[in-house]
């Protein structure tokens, strides 16, 4: 019976998701003869036109090659909840995104397509970044996934309100906080002189365990370690409690977070950025359109900075990114179709007028709605790719690079650049959360038995999942 309702959600979600257009396709010369469906997942939602209206614009460049593959669009967000679900029962999309913490997992039960094969013949698989192509591959190298982009977190800061409370240099440009105490002393000031929050903090979902824990790695903390085969939490450290205690003072000591972090979330620490409400928050390069696009803020007064170094000077910034995966009940002919339509988006690491094209056209239309156009993260490593791409942003470019260089730089050091904790990170980010919460609605928590508590919880997750 479980199985049947698995299956029953499962069918309603695709009906959810699954657009009802279907565009037919044109036809290459060698293109394989048999037919094929591609399911969209990575279709844009009903309220982004400028993107349906680029993608409509990619499908009629697939189907000149493709009269043998029917393409449905059918938006998709990945959801750790109904993915098995779906997959189990066939229905996943062709191709969909979702976040570097899954590939593992998803690979180790057999819930996504092995695109070993379609890679090579492409040729791209000795493109990918070395350190992403192996989050996405299993013990044997076989390849699972591709990168649609990475990121690296930084910090954002809202320039408008840096000015307003007189933080800015002598060459009006605002005062960058490089470590976290500056982040509490600006912050202070923000508060006092503009009555705005200095920093939003997430505390409602996973996504607050997530911006801790690279605050934390930045106090010198390290979450998990492997001893003797098995792995062991690393929660209830000397480390970990120093940050926890830093995230206290910002709530108790400088009173600079918003004024209730249990409803922050990702979406929401975009909102009190880009509307004036807040001035800092931890966020990263492929998300400058939420608090600009989304959230009204110019384009010119955002500015990314790196994460703020700890005290002792350690200086992290978590690595991750959005994969494209691809249904384990693809064909071989849907696979490398969905992959020729990645590649007519600009998102492959080929240099060819279809890819230029893409680019162009996504380039142009973030210009267009006043989206930074800042460089991409190198997610893949072809040269003249990365040539062909910085000449397109350079021709759309539309802020002062400045605002921007400090991240850029930190990003191409050696060493600045961290992958998320190797086991469980969902799970590690749900327990630091629940501190979290704690931490900044009793003023009277006790850190260390609050974080002794998570560490045992983490533990018994890994003994039951990892270390079977």
């Amino acid at each position: 019976m479980k199985k049947l309702g698995r299956l029953v959600v499962a069918a309603m979600i695709l009906l959810l998701v699954a657009a009802p257009m279907v565009f037919a396709a044109g036809a290459k010369e060698n293109a394989p003869k048999a037919d094929g469906t591609i399911r969209l997942g990575i279709w844009p939602e009903d309220n982004k036109p400028d993107e349906i209206k680029m993608h409509e614009g990619f499908v009629e460049t697939f189907k000149k090659n493709h009269s043998n593959i029917t393409v449905v669009p059918a938006y998709y967000k990945y959801a750790v909840d109904t993915f098995v679900a779906l997959a189990e029962s066939g229905n996943a999309p062709t191709v969909f995104e979702s976040w570097y913490t899954e590939p593992q997992k998803l690979i180790q039960n057999n819930l996504i397509a092995d695109i070993t094969s379609e890679l090579n013949g492409k040729g791209w698989a000795d493109w990918m970044n070395p350190d992403i192509r192996n989050l996405m591959s299993d013990s044997t190298g076989h390849i699972y996934g591709i990168p649609r982009d990475a990121y690296a977190l930084g910090l954002m800061i809202n320039i408008e309100l840096f000015e307003e409370a007189g933080l800015v240099d002598a060459n009006g440009l605002p005062k960058m906080p490089k470590t976290w105490q500056e982040v509490a002393e600006y912050g202070k000031i923000i508060k006092d002189k503009t009555g705005a929050a200095g920093l939003c903090l997430l505390a409602k979902d996973n996504a607050g365990g997530w911006h801790f824990s690279n605050i934390a790695w930045n106090f010198g903390a390290e979450f998990e370690k492997q001893t003797n085969g098995k792995w062991i939490a690393q929660i209830n450290t000397p480390e970990v409690l120093a940050a926890m205690r830093y995230v206290y003072d910002l709530r108790w000591k400088y009173d600079i977070l918003t004024p209730d972090p249990l409803t922050e979330d990702w979406g929401t620490g975009f909102a009190k950025l880009g509307s004036g409400a807040a001035a800092m928050y931890i966020a990263a390069n492929d998300a400058v359109n939420m608090p600009t696009e989304v959230n009204g803020l110019p384009v010119d007064k955002l500015a990314l900075l790196p994460v703020p170094a700890g005290p002792n000077g350690n200086q992290y910034l978590l690595m991750g990114g959005t994969p494209y995966f691809f249904s384990k009940n693809a064909t071989p002919v849907e696979i490398s179709a969905a992959l020729d339509y990645i590649e007519i988006m600009g998102k492959a690491p080929t240099v060819s007028a279809e890819t230029i094209s893409g680019l162009e056209a996504d380039y142009a239309r973030k210009k267009n709605i006043g989206v930074p156009v800042i460089p991409r993260f190198p997610a893949w490593t072809n040269p003249d790719y990365k040539t062909a791409e910085d000449g397109i942003i350079a021709k759309y470019s539309n802020v002062d690079m400045r605002l921007y260089n400090d991240y850029y730089d930190a990003v191409a050091t050696e060493g600045k650049l961290k992958l998320e904790e190797p086991q469980l990170p969902q799970e590690l980010y749900a327990e630091l959360t629940k501190v979290l919460q704690a931490v900044v609605t009793d003023k009277n928590a006790n850190i260390p038995q609050l974080l002794a508590t998570a560490e045992k919880n983490f533990q018994q997750l890994l003994d039951s999942q990892v270390n079977k």
